[in-house]
């Protein structure tokens, strides 16, 4: 597990080589890219080019990132199916005064991937931990989606069958937040789907994806026409963050009376069509099944 050689301990950013200075013995989190390479920090180089051990969710992935800056390290697996083994060697590692830097397959360990046992169990046998921070998927995509940044939850991700991910979702319906959601990429449009049905079509929403990579894309709009965008696509290209904005303080009561009252008043002012539409805005219900029934009751009239 350990890398005796000095000469190793170093690091290229460009044409430049650099000497990593000596760290104490900790446990450190540290994050890398989650995309683009070049947002590895400066900081986050000199821990996994001088720290003991390096220990990594899949060493394939990490070795990429390795090679980018010429750091000559032996990474050693830990993820959730070997834990229990590589948990103690960790710990064993920190007992006799090792450094140890842990790191996930793309941005800030813990979020989302395994760690925590591994924290919490440093934390409890006495020794440091340390995180370095860096690049988040959840920061990344709250930055650039427009919807509020002074409050907001992350919620990991998604029960993958239907009706539990909807019983998850009543559980923030009411919350005055916004939501971060991590997504597979073959069930985004159905969460999209279960999304509109349970926190309404006009609740605001951001599908981001590729994030800091070459087709990364921001679609923001409501979640209505957000599900008719990506309708039908089994799997949509790259890694998946959903979010949604807070419930709108404006929202009518969707009592059947409430609704037959409301398409009446707007059509009294609008076209039939235009009418549905705000309706639809207003109260989180589909355009034509609201037109269906103006229709209907302006024909009962």
């Amino acid at each position: 597990m350990e890398d005796n050689l000095l000469e190793t301990r170093s690091y290229v950013v460009g044409e430049n080589q650099f000497r990593a200075r000596p760290i104490e013995p900790a446990l450190y989190i540290v994050a890398t890219p989650i995309g683009n390479l070049g947002d590895i920090t400066l900081r986050a180089l000199e821990v996994l080019a001088s720290s003991d051990v390096l220990a990594c969710e899949d060493t394939r992935v990490t070795r990429v990132l390795l090679n980018r800056f010429a750091i000559a390290r032996r990474p050693m697996a830990y993820h959730e199916h070997n834990a229990a083994e590589a948990g103690p060697k960790i710990l064993e590692a920190l007992a006799s005064g090792k450094s140890v830097a842990l790191v996930s397959d793309a941005g800030t360990p813990l979020v989302s991937d395994p760690g925590y046992r591994l924290v919490e169990e440093t934390r409890n046998a006495g020794y440091k931990v340390v995180p370095v921070p860096g690049a988040s998927a959840v920061m990344a995509a709250l930055m650039a989606s427009g919807l509020p940044t002074d409050s907001f939850m992350f919620c990991g991700f998604l029960p993958s069958k239907q009706g539990q991910r909807r019983n998850k979702l009543e559980t923030y319906k009411t919350i005055d937040t916004t939501l971060i959601f991590f997504e597979s990429p073959n069930r985004a449009s159905d969460t999209l789907q279960d999304m509109a049905v349970v926190f309404g079509a006009d609740r605001p929403a951001a599908l981001c994806r590729e994030l800091t990579k070459a087709y990364e894309t921001f679609s923001t709009s409501t979640l209505g026409e957000l599900c008719e965008q990506y309708d039908g696509e089994d799997r949509i290209r790259g890694e998946v963050v959903l979010l949604v904005g807070a419930p709108l303080q404006n929202s009518v009561p969707v009592t059947e009376q409430d609704i037959d009252a409301l398409l009446l008043s707007l059509a009294q002012e609008l076209q039939p069509s235009k009418a549905a539409g705000e309706a639809s805005r207003m109260t989180g219900k589909p355009k034509g099944e609201l037109y269906q029934r103006l229709m209907t009751l302006k024909a009962q009239k």
